[in-house]
């Protein structure tokens, strides 16, 4: 393992995922992350080690594998592969969302379960960690086939589901329009409207306000927070964002209300650059209601341009939030960042900045914010949701904001405050990584051998 930081114990641990879970490189990579920050934790308490709390928390409770066979608009027959890792329940029904896209396979699907535990137990929720999906691509496909995809998938997965078992949400792929056909399926099937199952609900169904902002709002939150570490704020910064995709698209919002300039978002064909700062209006009506391209908005938009060469990274700003997917940042766009003079840097996504790089921008004194609590918003605020259902109630948009704010600040200080007790201060991928793994691993060992 590089770098020689990993304590024993954990080395031998880490040589068995390897071993048992082969060619999931994703996986390797998430574990290892945490890895990387727990020596000084397993020095300290030695009771996690005997208990073996680390194997228990590698090996996930359940894992599920299934065929989903649903008919395109030409009739023809199409079968698809559905997944859903129930990784641990130790504080709470497994919460993870379900992504559909044609990279889903198994190694990514515990990948992101594995670090949803972690955000989970962060948040202070009482939920555990899971996470979804299917190598199905809801791109270019009709509502119909949507439909009829997400009603095969439902058909399966519904027997695993619960609200006191597991909740699923939506990710990447999975939005308004795919949770109202699941749930509508699971409540044909369970004949119950039971609304604590699945979160990011329409709001109209049992949904949460501010449950659409909450992955891009909370990742500006937290940024926000740490550069007050260093007696910054937002107000007046020059901001990149890569993705566009919900929680780019929040994300860059945020940023506006709290005065920075955002300059750039990207997709799949390219990155845009709008010097004047990105037209939050046209982006939402470009990718929400036409689901175009970043060409559409460019065509609509003077003085802006679309990059299909380079890196949303060249762009010179002091705060980049990569919100698109795993390892879109890596060492040399590190290195670009650094020679532009960036202050911050916060994962929107879900581990998009590869290991090297984030070594990098910590050495040079970047803010780094790590996905398991800069973009923990979401799940918090499904975790709202869920209480809202059971309560039968609904809170207006501004106490929800003002809860998930109170989440982020919490998180952040939560963070802050463990790096600084295991001597890194300012390391929050330390602080993360601590924090969440002792509120886990104590659950664990207060439950038994399960």
């Amino acid at each position: 393992m590089h770098g020689g930081r990993v304590d024993q114990s954990l080395q031998q641990v880490f040589e068995q995922v390897l071993r048992r879970n082969p060619g999931e490189a994703e996986f390797h990579q998430a574990v290892r992350e945490v890895f990387d920050t727990l020596g000084p934790v397993v020095r300290k308490h030695p009771q996690y080690v005997e208990a073996a709390v680390l194997e228990r928390l590698c090996e996930p409770e359940r894992q599920i594998i299934f065929r989903v066979p649903w008919v395109d608009d030409a009739g023809r027959v199409q079968i698809n592969r559905g997944f859903r890792v129930e990784y641990n329940s130790a504080l709470g029904p497994y919460k993870g969302g379900l992504r559909f896209h044609p990279s889903v396979y198994l190694g990514i699907v515990k990948f992101l379960g594995f670090e949803q535990i972690f955000k989970n137990a962060l948040t202070g929720m009482p939920i555990g960690g899971g996470k979804g999906g299917s190598d199905f691509d809801p791109r270019g496909r009709s509502d119909g086939e949507v439909m009829r995809f997400c009603q095969s998938f439902m058909t399966e997965l519904y027997r695993h589901l619960g609200e006191h078992t597991d909740v699923p949400a939506g990710d990447i792929g999975v939005g308004g329009r795919e949770i109202g056909y699941l749930f509508g399926q699971y409540k044909r099937i369970t004949n119950r409207y039971e609304s604590g199952v699945l979160t990011g609900k329409g709001v109209a169904w049992g949904g949460s306000l501010v449950r659409t902002e909450a992955t891009g709002y909370g990742t500006v939150m937290f940024t926000q927070e740490m550069l007050r570490t260093s007696g910054r704020e937002l107000d007046g910064l020059r901001v990149s964002v890569s993705g566009g995709g919900n929680v780019a698209i929040h994300a860059i919002e945020k940023a506006q209300q709290l005065g920075a300039t955002v300059l750039t978002f990207s997709d799949s064909s390219g990155y845009v650059v709008d010097e004047a700062g990105v037209d939050l209006a046209l982006l939402k009506d470009v990718k929400e209601v036409q689901r175009g391209r970043a060409a559409d908005y460019v065509a609509r938009r003077p003085g802006a341009r679309l990059v299909t060469d380079g890196r949303v990274w060249d762009v010179p700003v002091d705060v980049a939030l990569p919100c698109a997917t795993q390892n879109e940042l890596l060492v040399d766009d590190a290195k670009v960042l650094l020679s532009n003079g960036v202050l911050a840097v916060a994962e929107g996504a879900n581990m998009p900045t590869d290991p090297g790089a984030v070594a990098l921008l910590q050495e040079s004194g970047v803010l780094f914010g790590p996905g398991k609590a800069a973009n923990a918003g979401g799940v918090a605020t499904s975790a709202l949701e869920m209480q809202q259902n059971a309560s039968r109630d609904s809170w207006t948009f501004e106490y929800a904001e003002g809860r998930l704010d109170e989440i982020m600040t919490g998180i952040h200080d939560r963070c802050a405050a463990t790096a600084e007790e295991y001597g890194a201060p300012g390391n929050y991928v330390l602080g993360a990584n601590i924090a969440g793994f002792l509120r886990v691993a104590d659950a664990i060992v207060a439950l038994g051998v399960i």
